[in-house]
């Protein structure tokens, strides 16, 4: 590992000033950069541990119903919140299917938010990947691309985005705030990812020095609660990076399908939010051939590895049939899991 300073910020504004200095990286929980540091495939020369900032570790309902969330707010203590779980409870569901126990007694939601990819390539340094090493190449091209994007991607970079939280978070309409030297800003978390095009080493839109501060979901997102799911396929069971996963939504008012909501995690370098397909939903009946369709229309312009297409394709019609047969009342045993299992108290 690279040595490295080490500042311990008191105040939002010291982290601010610190943090816009060339080769910081802020420090949270620590669970993906600490790795990445290890290994070499980054390499700050100073880190800024914001984990004793007042504020950022709680969450607040707002008045009108919506939720605030701060960027330090532990996976764990907001997905076993039972209020938050019936409110968003595709996010409960999301977040419990991520990495372990452990990880997310640690993991934090701005961290989460701001997860670097677990492509190989880019966590070997000895691997050409523009997005570590812009110019080098994408040593993913030309190779077995089912862990890789099938939207959204470019010759540049076909990295995917790992989060599960943010994929449920797109769907609900989150949006980010920032906080820079210039001030307070905030944006659609959907638009915060970047696509690679020509420079994937710029994934997110935050500027040097920036840092989230919150995210907040509005409360119309709490319009899906009682038809949301959130389903991950994965090589193994537990503590797996999705292969494909699918935050489904429906707001179903006399048996038509009024509003909806579908993105994907695994497929895209991004969380993949899909008009096209929540266009065909709007009234539509909630059945089979409807789920199909709209599963078609999100995949369309896919490319790249077409066993991972289908999957994608089957994943998001089982997604919103099970959203359409209704929330469970507890989180699954299996949250995310395409297995049916018995249910648990979060």
């Amino acid at each position: 590992m690279k040595p490295f300073d080490y500042i311990r910020a008191e105040s939002l504004d010291q982290a601010l000033a610190e943090g816009g200095k060339p080769g910081t990286a802020y420090l949270a929980g620590g669970t993906n950069l600490l790795d990445l540091m290890k290994t070499g495939a980054a390499r700050p020369e100073r880190l800024v541990d914001i984990t004793r900032l007042p504020g950022l570790d709680r969450w607040e309902w707002q008045d009108d119903g919506g939720l605030r969330i701060g960027a330090m707010v532990r996976n764990s203590d907001l997905a076993h919140d039972p209020d938050i779980a019936a409110t968003f409870p595709a996010m409960a569901e999301a977040l419990l299917s991520g990495a372990s126990g452990q990880l997310r007694n640690a993991a934090t939601t701005g961290g989460n938010v701001m997860q670097h990819t677990r492509c190989h390539f880019f966590a070997d340094p000895a691997s050409p990947c523009n997005r570590r090493a812009p110019g080098t190449g994408c040593a993913a091209q030309g190779g077995d691309r089912r862990g890789f994007a099938v939207l959204g991607g470019s010759d540049a970079c076909i990295a995917t985005h790992p989060s599960d939280l943010c994929v449920a978070l797109a769907a609900l309409d989150a949006v980010v705030e920032i906080a820079g030297p210039e001030g307070l800003r905030e944006t659609p978390l959907a638009d915060f990812h970047l696509l690679p095009g020509t420079r994937p080493e710029a994934h997110t839109q935050l500027a040097p020095g920036e840092l989230i501060v919150a995210i907040r979901l509005p409360a119309a997102a709490a319009g899906f609660r009682h038809h949301a799911r959130y389903l991950k396929l994965r090589d193994r069971t537990s503590f797996a990076f999705a292969l494909v996963s699918a935050a489904a939504m429906l707001r179903i008012e006399n048996g038509v399908i009024a509003e909806a909501r579908l993105a994907f995690g695994g497929i895209a370098p991004r969380p993949w939010r899909s008009p096209l397909a929540e266009a065909a939903l709007k009234g539509a009946r909630p059945d089979a051939e409807s789920f199909a369709l709209a599963a078609e229309a999100a995949l369309a312009g896919a490319a790249g590895h077409d066993a991972k297409i289908a999957l994608a394709k089957r994943l998001a019609a089982r997604a919103l049939t099970h959203a359409a047969q209704g929330t469970p009342e507890r989180v699954p045993a299996l949250p995310g899991s395409v297995h049916r299992g018995e249910t648990a108290h979060v």
